[in-house]
């Protein structure tokens, strides 16, 4: 056996054509092991019924770690996206109100934990070493067949253009931390949420995750964000309007001992999403603007016609309250802008870092991700994962071409990769 054929994972073909907003989806599967579908109806649990077959709740494994996320379907169908003028807690960025239309796709039952993104965060150190592999190759005579594979998967998978061309298939990797005991404070254990990551390197995650699982992964807009945490509620909460229930499904400053705590102690919504409400906010797509809802009208409008894509660096939109804040911003329909500067005061690094905040607000913020059931294409594979915005984008480019970043090809096969230039290493 050589030496990565024990990482490699077949591709999964899935062709999935969305012909309805609401009721039944018509699906044409190419592979019955499309995560997430099944064709008999389930005999219990949750479910999302689509033309030839049913979403269903999944687990994955992040390939080349043992670690595992789990995925819950949300329906597709239209629900009216803010809150209403006498909501107790009220803030006017939250209306008017629009009736909003949904597609079906699949979200993340809890926040993206550390687990999850220190498998991320471990490419720094993985793309560098592959980086620096390939650029050393030895003559490759008389080597074994085994050893050859090896260096044609690290050859592969090191960024050997233009870093201005990254959006074609490369991916950056979070640098490490500027001062661990910052992000840590609040807690990183395996199961607590990741926090202080930028909205950029959000985003990277989910460009890196869908590379490795071949599946679509990204962040929700901000409509689907609401809709899920919803789950077909219009009260002020997913459980209602008493706030006295609170606790029983969020963390907040009253509760959380100044901390993060393991994702999924508290009760879930009803399409089971755990902290939905507080422990931390969750980053959206969205640019983040007061009066966003005004020119969507009252609706219908697709979800899809209802994003704010980013046109500047900041603020954008994170959801769901955290930690640190008060009940009324855990609402469903709160909304909270992002800074930038402001966010990033302590970090020494001129150009400020791109993935990393370094300031007590972000220590509440995080991420959930979402997998939608049609198949993005290549322009919002794009708005989903890149860099927007021309100072974003330079700042990223002058990092890695200092050095201070790391940069390589996520594909099913990075795994392979990563094993092969570890035991390439350990041979020179």
């Amino acid at each position: 056996m050589n030496i990565f054929s024990a990482v490699l994972r077949a591709a999964l073909l899935c062709c999935v054509t969305v012909t309805a907003c609401t009721g039944v989806v018509s699906v044409a599967l190419a592979d019955e092991n499309v995560p997430g579908i099944v064709k008999e109806k389930p005999a219990d649990g949750r479910f999302v019924e689509i033309d030839g077959g049913y979403m269903v709740p999944y687990k994955e494994t992040i390939p080349g770690t043992d670690v595992t996320f789990e995925m819950a379907p949300a329906p597709g169908g239209e629900f009216l996206m803010g809150s209403p003028d006498d909501e107790e807690g009220r803030n006017d960025d939250e209306g008017p109100q629009v009736r909003v239309r949904v597609e079906p796709f699949w979200i993340g039952k809890h926040e993206v934990t550390w687990d999850e993104y220190k498998s991320y965060m471990a490419m720094y150190d993985a793309f560098k070493k592959i980086q620096r592999l390939a650029a050393n190759r030895a003559a490759a005579d008389g080597h074994s067949e085994d050893t050859e594979q090896a260096w044609e998967l690290i050859e592969k998978h090191a960024w050997d253009g233009e870093i201005e061309e990254l959006d074609i298939d490369g991916v950056t990797s979070a640098t490490p931390l500027y001062d661990p005991s910052f992000t840590f404070s609040a807690g990183e254990e395996p199961r607590q949420p990741a926090v202080t990551m930028t909205q950029f390197a959000a985003r990277q995650y989910t460009k890196w995750l869908s590379g490795v699982t071949g599946e679509d992964y990204r962040l929700p807009t901000e409509a689907e964000w609401e809709y899920a945490a919803r789950a077909g509620t219009e009260t002020a909460y997913s459980f209602g309007d008493n706030v006295d229930d609170l606790g029983q499904y969020a963390w907040f400053d009253n509760n959380a001992d100044y901390q993060t705590h393991p994702v999924g102690e508290k009760a879930p919504n009803a399409w089971g999403l755990y902290d939905v409400h507080g422990n931390v906010a969750e980053w959206t797509l969205d640019e983040y603007q007061a009066d966003a809802y005004q020119a969507l009208g009252e609706g219908p409008v697709a979800a899809a016609d209802a994003v704010r894509w980013p046109t500047k660096l900041f603020p954008r939109v994170i959801r769901g309250g955290s930690w640190l804040d008060t009940p009324e911003m855990l609402r469903s329909a709160a909304r909270f802008p992002s800074e930038e500067d402001e966010w990033k005061l302590a970090d020494p690094n001129i150009p400020l870092s791109p993935w990393w905040y370094t300031e007590d607000a972000a220590t509440g913020v995080g991420m959930r991700i979402i997998r939608p059931l049609e198949p993005l294409s290549d322009a919002e594979k794009k708005r989903a994962w890149e860099a927007d915005v021309e100072l974003l984008r330079q700042d990223v480019e002058d990092r890695l071409a200092e050095g201070r970043g790391a940069l390589g090809v996520a594909d099913e096969t990075l795994p392979a990769a990563v094993e092969a230039a570890e035991k390439l290493d350990q041979q020179e």
